[in-house]
């Protein structure tokens, strides 16, 4: 670790000075090291781990854009690790609080869809009729007959508007007859 640390600081210094060869040398040399550490910080706090390579080439450009703020006379990675921290923290807190659990795991252990509860038809036909004769008409010749809102209003002389009122009152009048069985 002391020798990584000391190899790492050495090639920042002679970028610094700039060789560009050893620049290129030290962002190949901590890239690894930075990916992983991304990976261990999201499946730490959560997240799925495949966002991690946005979070290097993010810690990389820091480092390329404030390289001139780092004090030559001290080690490079704390400097280069406070960066690659403040950057997992930034993508964290991008993201907001969310855990992301793969639903394979649970796909046996999860409850199928529950089947909706329906009325039998001839309890349906009976409901119909206790509603007012314009609402059981429309209401007939729409969602029984599957005529449209056009025609079901030129069969009854009605607006369209009218149509669709008296479908949404009936309806909502069948489906509370229906919930209190």
């Amino acid at each position: 670790m002391r020798e990584r640390d000391d190899e790492w600081t050495g090639l920042m210094r002679s970028a610094i000075a700039g060789d560009g060869a050893a620049y290129h040398r030290l962002l190949k040399a901590v890239t690894p090291v930075l990916r992983a550490a991304a990976r261990r910080g999201l499946a730490r706090a959560g997240q799925p781990v495949d966002q991690s390579e946005d979070i290097v080439q993010d810690i990389l450009l820091a480092v390329h854009l404030k390289r001139h703020t780092w004090d030559v006379s001290a080690p490079f990675a704390p400097w280069l690790f406070a960066i690659a921290r403040n950057k997992l923290i930034d993508a964290l807190r991008r993201r907001g609080r969310r855990i992301f659990v793969d639903i394979d795991d649970f796909a046996e252990t999860l409850p199928g869809e529950t089947p909706a509860e329906t009325a039998s038809p001839s309890e349906v036909a009976a409901q119909l009729q206790t509603l007012p004769a314009r609402q059981r008409d429309v209401l007939q010749a729409i969602a029984v007959d599957a005529a449209s809102i056009k025609d079901t209003a030129a069969k009854f002389s009605m607006s369209e508007g009218a149509v669709r009122v008296a479908l949404h009152r009936g309806l909502t009048s069948l489906m509370a007859k229906l919930r209190e069985r």
